[in-house]
């Protein structure tokens, strides 16, 4: 059963993120609403994916990935990143700082339920990134 950590700090976000996921069988979700949420959260129980939004307010989702990356039991925890920037700068600092999907707002429930689905799936030394 995939327990999904969802962090943005825009409720209606959040709440679209676990509805376009609902559908992925048997999964659960817990909401964050800022990167130092996010990782409190993360100290609490494991994880199976981590959908992270870059804004925030205290603690951006860049720190947060390089958080999660530099934490030995976080360490393969698939991360997407979902964002207004849409910027090539933006997206190459997400991946290199070690998350494996990037993602711009607007997206589809399609290519969410693609990129958790592919996460997921894989083990974590088959996680693509991207």
């Amino acid at each position: 059963m995939p327990e999904v950590l969802v962090v943005d700090d825009s409720k209606v976000m959040r709440e679209m993120v676990v509805a376009c996921l609902r559908p992925y069988p048997d999964s659960r979700f817990t909401q964050a609403s800022s990167g130092l949420e996010a990782i409190e959260q993360l100290s609490l129980k494991p994880y199976d994916l981590l959908v992270l939004d870059l804004n925030m307010p205290d603690i951006g989702g860049i720190e947060v990935v390089e958080f999660v990356r530099g934490q030995d039991h976080l360490r393969n925890l698939p991360i997407i990143i979902v964002t207004t920037r849409g910027d090539e700068a933006s997206r190459e600092r997400a991946l290199q700082a070690g998350a494996n999907r990037f993602m711009t707002k607007p997206f589809t429930p399609d290519s969410i339920q693609g990129a958790a689905r592919a996460l997921l799936e894989k083990t974590p030394a088959e996680a693509p990134r991207g």
